[in-house]
């Protein structure tokens, strides 16, 4: 297997100011939610951000990113530029997805983002059809597939599992399990409980579970699996445990969570424990936090005001994008 590359200066400022990014990004996303600028669903990111930037940069420009309804941070680790990202949210014309996804629907086609899906399980189908093609072309491309704890109990799971196993397709499957369907806590909606990678044991998928809080941990698993999946041995199931620190969706009041729970998992924030394990290290000092923070808040800003100021999309183009 291939090692983990020693960290650079760098790339560790690199990997903390995209997840910075993300986590501005998302309180920005959900300041203009409460304000009536962003309608419909709003799942915000927040807690998760070390699994996106653990894993997505290490990709190749050719590679695919198939991800769910929570893909804000998925979109921004790409590359996908926040303006556009944020002007999807708000619906308007200059959006990555013509103002006509939202929220749910991120897509760049030029970076392999191939698109948030609404649909619980919806997008693994997807992730396995990508793969085939990556297959049958005789190609070294990986596809990167995000769903959640929910969408293993959904017949897609077990399905794109299987198919995948049978035909070695180079695929790997990132559960990221933050504890809680919507409100249903994962050990009362499955057998497993917390240990779903157990899923693809019967489906011979090499599993492995990590601790999705801990960015550097998930880098190297993914490094790993990259590694075994371009060496056409067939897919590779991830489960990153981790915990998302706001509501389902910015509707829920996540009143079925115990405060205590919270706050517990909060002590754990994925960018607070690496910045002191890169302050420790000599990597990370207090000016670049400082850089980095106010480069970020600057770039947030700038994306709020571009999208705000963007125009509607034009009844004229209702017809555009869509097929028929």
């Amino acid at each position: 297997m291939k090692v983990a590359p020693k960290l650079e200066k760098t790339l560790v400022q690199d990997l903390y100011r995209q997840m910075v990014l993300i986590r501005r990004f998302e309180e920005e996303s959900g300041r203009l939610y409460m304000q009536g600028r962003i309608h419909g669903f709003l799942h915000l990111y927040i807690g998760e951000e070390a699994i996106a930037v653990g894993s997505i940069p290490i990709l190749g420009p050719d590679d695919y990113v198939v991800s769910h309804y929570r893909d804000h941070g998925h979109a921004l680790a790409r590359g996908l530029d926040p303006k556009a990202a944020m002007a999807e949210l708000l619906g308007k014309a200059t959006g990555c997805s013509g103002g006509r996804g939202g929220s749910m629907h991120l897509f760049d086609l030029k970076r392999g983002f191939m698109g948030g899906y609404a649909i619980v399980g919806g997008q693994m189908p997807i992730a396995v059809g990508l793969a085939l093609g990556i297959k049958m072309r005789r190609e070294r491309r990986v596809v990167l597939c995000f769903f959640g704890d929910g969408a293993a109990n959904e017949g897609e799971f077990h399905e794109s599992l299987n198919l995948a196993s049978i035909w070695k397709l180079p695929v790997i499957f990132f559960l990221e399990n933050n504890l809680y369907g919507m409100g249903s806590h994962v050990d009362k909606t499955h057998a497993t409980g917390r240990d779903l990678y157990l899923a693809a044991e019967p489906y011979q998928i090499p599993a492995v579970q990590v601790d999705g809080m801990d960015l550097l941990a998930v880098r190297e698993t993914v490094l790993h699996a990259i590694d075994r999946v371009r060496s056409d041995a067939g897919p590779v199931f991830i489960e990153a445990m981790a915990y998302r620190f706001r509501g389902h969706s910015m509707a829920d009041p996540s009143a079925y969570r115990d405060s205590a729970e919270v706050e517990l998992w909060k002590k754990r924030d994925p960018i607070e424990t690496f910045r002191v394990r890169m302050f420790t290290d000599g990597l990370l000092g207090p000016a670049d936090v400082a850089r980095i923070e106010k480069e970020v808040e600057a770039a947030v800003a700038e994306a709020a005001k571009f999208a705000e100021e963007s125009p509607e999309p034009t009844p004229e183009s209702i017809h555009d994008h869509v097929y028929g």
